[in-house]
């Protein structure tokens, strides 16, 4: 993930952070309501997706942050998210963080608030204890030492572990990520792909399988960041064809600067009819963002950004996710 320039004050100040508070029960006959009415819509029409990765959210609120809407009233998250016309959520999942932090638990609690507000849900699975993105796919710790043949089933075992929680919560996830900024594939250094593409295939499909056992319509997803570099993807999408990978969706990240994103977010949606003609898949922007200190730049960036997906060829362009709004100061 691209660190933009608040991150490392947020990092800073969430580590500083205390220990889990108690969750207030939630109102199950609305997530039931709400679950029937997302199943519903999804059979007459596809939505364009206008969504949020919010994974601080339970850290920051167990801070005693709070958050309020337009006039000044205070409110849940996901219904100020919601009343500015975002209906869906992504979520980040590590196999095994310090402290507890987006581990399944806390993806699972924030996912069921989320669907309570009716809000459609991504899960993005680090397979790691921490970040994994472009220049770290470090195994969890427990992994370490396990044979290519063991990783496998290390990915699929949690992934399945994971859909079950859903389900067994009610939550139907519309997409999952198979691994976060795949750059270079994961499970260092047995799935890196630019030594055994292989390798990183056949953790997708461990990943895949996993999804499609609990959850046969969800849309896995195989997510790389620099959107705008199509040489990279058409390197990486080639070798996980060549090596029979399963997925539905080619994720991208989007992090340009206050002085290219124009021509940055052009070279993106070529990018992205270039994937859909070349592998007949649907493409989405599962995170997206700018320098929130020039706003007005950041709101041209998104708006752009969500036309210009909207109008990729075949209506293929899944959707937007802003990454993370929630965290401003």
């Amino acid at each position: 993930m691209k660190k933009i320039v608040l991150t490392t004050y947020i990092l800073v100040l969430l580590m500083a952070l205390g220990c889990k508070k108690e969750r207030p029960t939630l109102n199950e006959s609305a997530v039931e309501t709400n679950l029937v009415n997302q199943k519903n819509v999804a059979k007459t029409k596809v939505i364009f997706a206008k969504g949020a990765d919010v994974s601080w959210l339970d850290q920051m609120e167990a801070s005693g942050i709070k958050f309020y809407n337009t006039s000044g009233v205070q409110q849940d998250l996901f219904t100020i998210l919601k009343a500015k016309g975002m209906n869906s959520i992504r979520l980040r999942v590590w196999v095994n963080p310090a402290g507890g932090w987006c581990d399944k638990a806390d993806m699972v609690w924030m996912a069921k608030r989320a669907q309570a507000a009716g809000m459609r849900i991504m899960v993005d699975i680090h397979y790691s204890d921490v970040w994994a993105d472009p220049g770290q796919q470090n195994k969890p710790a427990a992994w370490i030492g396990h044979s290519f043949n063991t990783l496998m089933n290390d990915v699929y075992g949690h992934t399945l572990d994971i859909m079950n929680t859903l389900k067994a919560n009610n939550i139907t996830p519309e997409w999952v990520q198979v691994g976060n900024e795949t750059n270079n594939g994961m499970l260092w250094e047995d799935g890196r792909a630019s030594a055994n593409m292989k390798n990183f295939a056949w953790l997708v499909n461990s990943g895949n399988d996993a999804v499609k056992a609990v959850f046969s319509t969800t849309k896995v997803i195989v997510h790389l960041s620099n959107a705008n570099d199509n040489s990279l993807y058409r390197w990486m999408f080639d070798g996980l064809k060549a090596n029979g990978a399963r997925y539905d969706v080619i994720g991208m990240s989007v992090y340009p600067t206050t002085s290219n994103w124009a021509s940055n977010n052009s070279a993106v949606l070529y990018n992205m009819n270039d994937m859909v003609a070349r592998y007949a898949k649907e493409v989405m922007v599962c995170e997206a963002g700018l320098d929130v200190i020039a706003a007005s730049t950041c709101k041209s960036f998104l708006t752009d950004l969500i036309t210009k997906t909207k109008s990729v060829s075949g209506g293929k362009g899944l959707g937007v996710f802003y990454w993370e709004p929630e965290c401003y100061n």
